[in-house]
């Protein structure tokens, strides 16, 4: 069974996906991960974001790897275990600048493809049930308002030891949204048959419930 859940940045998509993973007994399959895998080398190559010849040409360099451990997704650049380094707003941004370009989608959809097909799967990102898994059982639309969404990301990195700019993390993610929802391919938007989701009003918990429900009776 494949479930697919879309949405904008900060929606919680990851959270609720990988936690519904766990209940259901499925694999999370974190699409955003593997782009900003991709994001992350181009950055540490230090190729210019705005040539897509250039990008293009250091694809064939990258290689990227998913494993599990105890059901929890690693994402592997070139060898090296990145988990924790694709998580940084920088990365972050960048990936949403290099996610819309056709050859970095098609570097990975192949494999994302391959992991649904044998697998029992939750995946999220942006075009999953338009674009990725067509044919999933059951598709979500994950929502929340963008003061939302940015005052989870501002508690987050303020978590983490940060000091981030509550205005600066909104305006980023309303300028993300726009980005990925007027992207000439595979764009964000709700597929038709998707279940829609706003999370505002919403505790994590409640969320997942929703959709392991779901999830209950599609199967």
């Amino acid at each position: 069974m494949n479930i697919a859940i879309d949405g904008p940045a900060g929606a919680g998509k990851s959270t609720i996906a990988r936690l519904a993973a766990k209940e259901l007994d499925f694999i999370y399959v974190d699409t955003g991960a593997m782009y900003r895998a991709i994001a992350l080398y181009l950055l540490d190559s230090h190729i210019d974001l705005e040539d897509e010849k250039a990008i293009k040409d250091s694809l064939p360099a990258v290689n990227i790897n998913i494993l599990y451990t105890g059901g929890v997704q690693h994402v592997f650049l070139n060898l090296q275990d990145v988990s924790a380094e694709i998580r940084s707003e920088k990365v972050g941004n960048a990936a949403s600048k290099t996610s819309k370009l056709q050859c970095v989608r098609d570097k990975l959809l192949s494999l994302q493809r391959e992991i649904a097909a044998k697998n029992d799967v939750i995946m999220d990102g942006r075009d999953i049930g338009t674009n990725i898994l067509p044919n999933a059982e059951l598709k979500i639309y994950l929502t929340a308002s963008s003061d939302v969404r940015a005052k989870r990301r501002y508690d987050e990195l303020k978590l983490s030891g940060e000091w981030p700019d509550y205005e600066k993390i909104k305006k980023d993610i309303e300028a993300r949204d726009y980005a990925d929802m007027n992207r000439e391919i595979a764009p964000l938007k709700q597929a038709e048959d998707a279940v829609l989701i706003d999370s505002s009003e919403m505790s994590i918990s409640e969320v997942v419930d929703t959709i392991v429900d779901l999830a209950k009776e599609r199967r």
